[in-house]
């Protein structure tokens, strides 16, 4: 089989890029002919060391450009992209190659959809995020600080800003938007559609065509079985991510001061120098390595993960748990589904700093922390999120799509709307 991987960055820039990249290389060490495709450089060297083709359009995407204006032009209608991908899968052989989009919104645009339409290829695509069906691609108003429940595209939708940075930008969304709905025919050109948690479902599916084949393939995670925490003393609470409105750090550390704990934040992002000034007691380590990062996830009492916005999988949540540290997660997001609450973790309600707080107490009783840690290390290796699982998962759904037809094994998710 030869997989056409399309996504907007040929090196790891975050969560998307990270499962893309990692799944080609391990589809390319179990004998399958692999081409990642992507609009923005440098491709990291791991990828042909593998023996992974790769094909950029040497673009750049928002934080790279130097013209603002061209790079509207761009993610409304990549025309560059549209073409190079057209002639790369004209190239392959029909009825073994299959192309699976990761990424579109950030630099390769919608433009992307005719050329795999008019390929004949079989097609899959994973939902990251929500941008195939939402202008913003998180269904959150950053206004409101709260979940959008408006219908995408419609009049509330458009002439609301819910953008973070102006209502121009949630213009130019809803333009890019615009040609995905009426000029792309991606959404229908893509028939099978992966989704990472059940949230997904209840969120967008309501908005996704009703031909629309939904599978369940969980992102894979790469680490270590550390084994069962010791009996040493345990660390402090700590918070892991971007420091921005949508991610809920300042309601972690607004619980944080209420419930009289001291509060350690690994990450950076706009809001950075707020908080720092907000919340002085705040132990702010910026980036770390992820070695780093693991090593304080196992040292800590609990990791609180207080995302105010529908996340999709979030993957520190799931690492938390591999090293045995139970997670405190909001409950509007879909890292809870990795969460038996009570028994690994906590769930708190989202955006409520007391409720939060709460929890705080809760598991500044050791004996509480030391019970929930086994339990978190115990639930989560006993079916780990390894990326053979993952690898397994995508052949099924590969297989499925190669047949042009729903097996028993991909039978869709329940989709029900909000």
């Amino acid at each position: 089989m030869h997989v056409v991987l399309v996504l907007d960055h040929a090196y790891v820039n975050g969560g998307q890029a990270k499962v893309a990249i990692d799944s080609a290389l391990g589809l390319r060490a179990r004998g399958h002919r692999v081409t990642l495709f992507a609009a923005v450089g440098p491709a990291d060297p791991r990828l042909a060391a593998a023996g992974v083709e790769v094909a950029t359009t040497d673009q750049d995407d928002v934080n790279s450009t130097r013209n603002k204006a061209a790079f509207a032009a761009q993610v409304i209608w990549n025309a560059k992209a549209a073409a190079r991908l057209k002639s790369l899968l004209a190239a392959c052989e029909p009825g073994e190659t299959l192309v699976h989009v990761h990424g579109w919104a950030k630099a390769l645009s919608s433009s992307i959809g005719p050329a795999i339409a008019g390929s004949g290829h079989a097609s899959v695509y994973t939902m990251h995020e929500f941008f195939l069906v939402c202008p913003n691609g998180g269904f959150y108003d950053y206004m409101a600080a709260k979940p959008c429940h408006r219908r995408p595209m419609s009049l509330a939708c458009v002439s609301h800003n819910c953008d973070s940075q102006g209502y121009l930008r949630k213009l130019l969304r809803v333009t890019r938007h615009a040609a995905l709905d009426h000029v792309s025919g991606m959404r229908e050109a893509i028939p099978h559609m992966i989704l990472i948690s059940d949230l997904q479902a209840q969120v967008a599916g309501p908005y996704l065509p009703k031909s629309a084949r939904l599978h369940r393939v969980d992102n894979p995670i790469s680490v270590p079985d550390l084994g069962p925490k010791g009996e040493g003393p345990l660390g402090g609470f700590l918070y892991v991510g971007r420091l921005s409105a949508e991610k809920g750090v300042e309601i972690f550390l607004e619980a944080a001061r209420r419930a009289g704990v001291a509060p350690t934040v690994v990450g950076d992002g706009p809001s950075a120098a707020a908080i720092a000034a907000r919340y002085p007691e705040a132990r702010m380590l910026g980036w770390k390595k992820p070695d780093e990062v693991r090593a304080l996830m196992r040292e800590a009492r609990a990791l609180v993960f207080p995302s105010v916005w529908y996340e999709g999988q979030p993957l520190t949540v799931l690492e938390a748990l591999a090293v045995g540290t139970p997670v405190i997660v909001s409950d509007v997001c879909a890292g809870r589904e990795a969460v038996v609450d009570g028994q690994t973790g906590l769930w708190f309600r989202s955006g409520d700093a007391e409720d939060l707080a709460q929890g705080l107490r809760a598991l500044s009783d050791d004996d509480a922390a030391r019970r929930m840690a086994g339990q978190a290390y115990a639930r989560y290796w006993a079916a780990p999120l390894t990326l053979d699982r993952h690898l397994d998962r995508l052949a099924e759904v590969y297989a499925a799509a190669l047949r042009g037809r729903p097996t028993m094994i991909e039978a869709p998710l329940a989709v029900a709307a909000e």
